[in-house]
């Protein structure tokens, strides 16, 4: 009897199912997004790591400055930004002492000389005692009372924006912005008037002194020739540059600047209006800002007459 043995089907192999490209890789590198960093770029990184402060990264900008990949201004200019977060209305502010305030009962003319002699656009004004601030008048409002006498000056005054001292500059140069505001009042804890600051005085933390309607931008050295032949002199100019102006003498070995020279002879910071004599010249204080003197007036002293019948025997 012969045994026969069926053949045993063949399997055929499956078709090959299409894989997208990512499920063929390894799931590490599927799952991490592509870096598209070159090699040298990932080792600066490693060996430099970003910032962790901002005081490192204030010494960053001087590195990029000194590297010349930034010009100073901008890199003063960014350190002003960075700065002025921390700095409050305390910090940038007119004190009280220096503000030039309006009263309300001064008649016309004296409100019109004390506008005239300070320059400034916009005024404080005080009802009974300094610390009673009622508004703020702006210096063009005025010129309405010389055509229309009968006006009433509480009519033109503007409200005022008072501000703590520990207000944050940042949150103060929003709050100009916003309100179209650019005075305001700063008190202190206990409700008294502290000082004034302006958006400019914000601005110039950043920016640095914003030349006014006082600066000359062609006045070499900051001295220039009024009309009537007196001059005009910053108070930030050397006294090396005085000197050669005027032939004197002044001593440079102690100061710096006329304005130091000139508060050291007072013994005080000199406020509006006051003179002092050095070396045949008259030093005027025209503009005062923030503590500091921004403009003499200069001019030479008179000679006193000679005396009558002097050297006739």
């Amino acid at each position: 009897m012969t045994l026969r043995y069926a053949p045993r089907p063949v399997r055929q192999p499956a078709p090959p199912v299409s894989e997208p490209p990512s499920a063929r890789l390894p799931r590490a590198a599927a799952a991490a997004p592509a870096d598209k960093r070159s090699l040298f770029e990932r080792l600066v990184e490693f060996v430099s790591p970003g910032v962790d402060s901002k005081d490192e990264l204030i010494r960053t900008l001087a590195q990029a400055e000194h590297r010349e990949l930034i010009e100073p201004e901008s890199r003063q200019m960014l350190e002003g930004v960075l700065r002025m977060a921390e700095q409050t209305a305390g910090d940038a502010m007119v004190a009280a002492p220096r503000m030039d305030l309006l009263d309300i009962e001064s008649p016309y003319e004296e409100l019109l000389a004390l506008v005239i002699d300070t320059a400034h656009s916009r005024f404080p004004v005080f009802e009974g005692s300094r610390d009673n601030i009622i508004g703020i008048l702006m210096a063009k409002d005025l010129l309405k009372l010389q055509r229309a006498p009968e006006l009433n000056l509480r009519t033109l005054l503007r409200p005022a924006v008072f501000v703590p001292e520990s207000k944050r500059l940042n949150e103060l140069l929003r709050d100009f912005r916003s309100n179209r505001n650019h005075l305001a009042i700063v008190i202190d804890e206990f409700g008294n008037v502290a000082g004034l600051i302006t958006i400019e005085d914000v601005l110039e933390e950043i920016v640095g002194e914003i030349e006014d309607e006082f600066d000359d931008k062609d006045a070499e050295h900051g001295i220039y020739t009024l009309a009537d032949g007196s001059q005009r002199v910053a108070g930030d100019v050397s006294i090396e540059a005085v000197n050669d102006a005027f032939g004197t003498a002044l001593p440079e070995e102690d100061f710096d600047t006329i304005g130091g020279l000139v508060a050291h002879e007072l013994g005080r910071v000199p406020r509006r209006g006051e003179a002092v004599e050095l070396q045949g010249l008259r030093f005027t204080v025209m503009l005062t800002r923030g503590g500091a003197v921004r403009w003499f007036r200069v001019a030479r002293v008179p000679a006193p007459p000679a005396a009558e019948g002097a050297g006739v025997d």
